[in-house]
C-alpha cells in the first residue's frame, strides 16, 4: 500500500513538473502584450505546440521586476533595459539576454475631426511639456489642449520623453493612462485631444496620426521618421525553459511569428 501511493506521489508530482515547464509567463509592455504576444500566442498553440500562456501587460518596467522576482520567463519591453536595472540583476548573479522583437513608430494622433495634420518636434515638445496650451498657437482652432499620456511604469512614456520631448518632465495638466487602447479610445472622444500610440494602434477609430517633421507615419518610412524606437523581449541566461526558449526563437525568427508583427501593425526585424 504504502509502495503503491508512493508511486502516486511521484507520478503527480512528474505531472505536477511537466505541467510548469510548459506554462509560458510572459509580463511587461502593454505596447507588446496587448495585441502582438496574445495573437502570437494563439498562433503558436493552433500550430500544435502543447503549452499554455500567462501574459501580463502592465508596463515595461514589470518586465523586469517580475524577471528579477522569478515571477516571469520572458519580460516585454518597449524600450532598452536601464543600466540601473542591468545592476540589479548583476548584483544577484543573474546575465540578461536581449532579443529583438520587432520595430515600432510612436504615432502623434488627434481627433479624427481636428484640422491638424502635421507637427514639428519642437511643438510636439511643447505641447507635451506644457508650453503650448492651446491649439491656436500650432495653426489649429482655439481651445484648450487635452494631453494624454501613458502611466510612468511604461516604456512608451520614456521612449517619447526621449525620442520627443528632449527627455523634459512631462507636462502637469497630462492626463496618465494605462495603455494604447485607452490613450486612443480618449482622443478619440475629445476632438481637442492628442496623444501617442505605437504604431499598431494608430488607425483606432476617432482618431488619425500627425506628420511629424513632415515625415508620413508609415513603415516605409520607418528610417527617416523622429520617433521610431526597437522593441524587446528579455530573459535570464541560463534559466530560460526548454518550451519558452522554443517559442521565443518561434516569435523572434520564424516566417509565421514575423508574419503576426505585421498583421498587427509593427515592423519586423
Amino acid at each position: 500500500m504504502k509502495k503503491t501511493t508512493a508511486i502516486l506521489a511521484m507520478m503527480a508530482l512528474a505531472l505536477a513538473t511537466s505541467q510548469a515547464e510548459d506554462k509560458i509567463v510572459i509580463k511587461g509592455s502593454d505596447t507588446l502584450g496587448a495585441k502582438m504576444v496574445p495573437q502570437q500566442a494563439e498562433v503558436y498553440k493552433q500550430a500544435g505546440n502543447d503549452v499554455s500562456f500567462e501574459i501580463a501587460a502592465e508596463g515595461s518596467s514589470t518586465a523586469f521586476t517580475s524577471l528579477l522576482s522569478g515571477t516571469a520567463d520572458i519580460g516585454m519591453s518597449s524600450r532598452n533595459i536601464k543600466d540601473s536595472e542591468k545592476d540589479e540583476f548583476t548584483a544577484k548573479g543573474m546575465e540578461i539576454q536581449e532579443w529583438t522583437a520587432g520595430f515600432d513608430m510612436i504615432a502623434v494622433i488627434v481627433n479624427e475631426k481636428s484640422s491638424i495634420k502635421e507637427l514639428t518636434t519642437e511643438q510636439v515638445e511643447k505641447i507635451f511639456t506644457g508650453d503650448i496650451t492651446d491649439w491656436s498657437e500650432v495653426g489649429g482652432a482655439a481651445g484648450e489642449i487635452s494631453v494624454y499620456t501613458r502611466n510612468t511604469s511604461s516604456g512608451t512614456y520614456k521612449s517619447f520623453q526621449e525620442m520627443a520631448m528632449n527627455k523634459r518632465d512631462y507636462g502637469s495638466s497630462t492626463q496618465k493612462m494605462a495603455g494604447n487602447e485607452q490613450i486612443a479610445a480618449e482622443v478619440a472622444k475629445n476632438p481637442n485631444g492628442i496623444g501617442y500610440v505605437g504604431l499598431a494602434y494608430s488607425e483606432n477609430d476617432g482618431i488619425k496620426p500627425v506628420k511629424v517633421d513632415g515625415v508620413k507615419l508609415s513603415p516605409k518610412n520607418a528610417k527617416e521618421y523622429p520617433i521610431s524606437r526597437t522593441l524587446f523581449f528579455y530573459t535570464i541566461k541560463g534559466k530560460l525553459s526548454p518550451a519558452a526558449e522554443k517559442f521565443l526563437k518561434w516569435a523572434t525568427s520564424d516566417k509565421e511569428g514575423m508574419e503576426i508583427v505585421e498583421k498587427v501593425g509593427f515592423i519586423k526585424p
